[in-house]
């Protein structure tokens, strides 16, 4: 179960009045500006020219050690925002996002450190005690301690009434005590504080689902599609939920929908996950081709955020990228690993790439397709002859007989004797089906399976 700890972000007004009459402030104001945006290329550049010209600048070591956050390169972030606070130590801003750096490494209890700085070091002035104290809420939950979660998380909200994070992470807690009905009060008042703001009720309904509370979770996605007709993603969690005529895969919408709604923390939120995907299809495709030789033509079928980059980079002539979300694109982008990305559906991208690749690799994208013959069939025909195919999917539980299974979760399981059925028929042969542990959902492994295959024919 998920949560909305405030992500690293630009501190308040504070830094940029204490700097205003700087010969730097106009550089450090636009830097600001552009990171709140998440315009990172932006950003980089300015807080780096700043830095030239006052190394110890503590407003500029913080921002950068944001920035460097969203890349992912977190000793950087993390010696940049101490460097920070040696220079300026009751920076409540920083405190907290310290806290979010070191969360993410694992450092939980210097996390909660961090946050309890913040707290003490904010005064009651401006919400950096709000956010902290949120943010520590959902750190207790990831550690089960749930009677804390609940406490930070009303201590929040008794400073911001109109907390809509605080009221959300509160819901979730609550669900997870197994207070249902006080849990789904603490929802309405998160949607009533964003009302337009659609992820809250998303991952409340997904909270309700991975308890088991399906018909709960069916009425209040119910509701939804009276509030927003069509909303793609309450018609696909609403089949996930009643388990009956299951479309053939995720549409579109959905997947755009989910994924631009939060890019920017998707990988921290699998990192925290224990996220093996990546590394799965990257030594599946080193089993097949070898020592990575920069030699192959590569494509990152459903590539997100880029996480899979870093692996095939080094077996690649040339990487290719295709996504449907843009948000997940821009930070893809930003890893600068890929020669070419597309916002483009999966199965429609591959079909128009004849020939064109040695090897397709797909880390945890089909899992949101049910039948998989059109996929696979195009990347069939995206690959030369004797071209490798490399992906995951989420297994069926053993003993099942169904080909493929939306679950609660909104993807897909599939069936073992599935997958050596349709790969035979889109024309691949040598199939290698391997069980793994793709991440954890709830403290729980979530089996897979990991796929590869050669491509046959001339």
């Amino acid at each position: 179960m998920s949560g909305r700890s405030a992500r690293p972000a630009p501190g308040h007004a504070r830094q940029s009045a204490r700097c205003a009459a700087r010969p730097w402030a106009v550089d450090l104001a636009a830097a600001i500006d552009h990171l709140r945006n998440e315009r990172v290329a932006e950003a980089e550049p300015l807080l780096l020219r700043l830095l030239e010209r006052a190394p110890l600048q503590p407003d500029a070591l913080h921002f950068l050690g944001v920035l460097r956050h969203t890349q992912g390169r977190i000793d950087e972030a993390l010696d940049l925002i101490g460097r920070s606070l040696a220079a300026l130590p009751d920076n409540a801003s920083a405190w907290n996002n310290l806290g979010n750096v070191l969360l993410l490494a694992g450092r939980a209890d210097e996390a909660a450190e961090a946050y309890a700085k913040a707290v003490q070091f904010s005064d009651g002035k401006g919400n950096e005690a709000p956010l902290a104290l949120n943010n520590l809420g959902v750190l207790y939950r990831k550690l089960g301690r749930l009677d804390d979660s609940e406490r930070a998380c009303r201590r929040a909200l008794a400073l911001a009434p109109e907390f809509g994070d605080a009221w959300y992470n509160l819901s979730n807690t609550l669900i997870r005590m197994g207070r249902i009905h006080d849990g789904l009060i603490a929802h309405g008042k998160a949607v009533a504080a964003w009302p337009e703001h659609q992820q809250s009720r998303q991952e409340v309904i997904r909270a309700l689902l991975l308890l088991g509370e399906n018909e709960r979770a069916a009425a209040l996605l119910r509701e939804w599609l009276a509030d927003d007709a069509g909303n793609p993603v309450a018609q696909h969690m609403l089949a996930s939920a009643e388990g009956a005529q299951a479309p053939a895969r995720a549409s579109d919408g959905y997947v755009q929908q989910v994924f631009d709604g939060f890019a920017s923390s998707f990988d921290a939120k699998l990192e925290a996950l224990g996220y093996r995907a990546p590394a799965l299809v990257t030594q599946a495709l080193g089993a097949l081709v070898g020592t990575p030789a920069a030699t192959l033509a590569i494509v990152d079928a459903g590539c997100g955020t880029g996480l899979c980059g870093p692996g095939l980079r080094p077996f690649a002539r040339r990487l290719a990228g295709c996504d449907l979300s843009a948000g997940m694109l821009r930070r893809a982008k930003e890893r600068a690993l890929y020669d070419v990305l597309h916002q483009a559906e999966l199965t429609h991208y591959l079909a128009t790439q004849p020939g064109a690749f040695d090897a397709v690799v797909s880390a945890d994208t089909l899992c949101y397709f049910g039948a998989l013959d059109d996929a696979l069939a195009a990347a069939r025909l995206a690959l030369r002859p004797e071209g490798r195919l490399v992906f995951t999917v989420e297994a069926l539980g053993a003993g099942r007989a169904d080909d493929h299974v939306l679950q609660s979760n909104g993807r897909y399981a599939h069936g073992e004797h599935y997958l050596r059925r349709v790969l035979a028929a889109s024309g691949f042969g040598e199939p290698r089906l391997r069980r793994e542990t793709l991440r954890l959902e709830a403290g729980e492994p979530v089996a897979g399976w990991l796929v590869s295959a050669r491509a046959r024919g001339g």
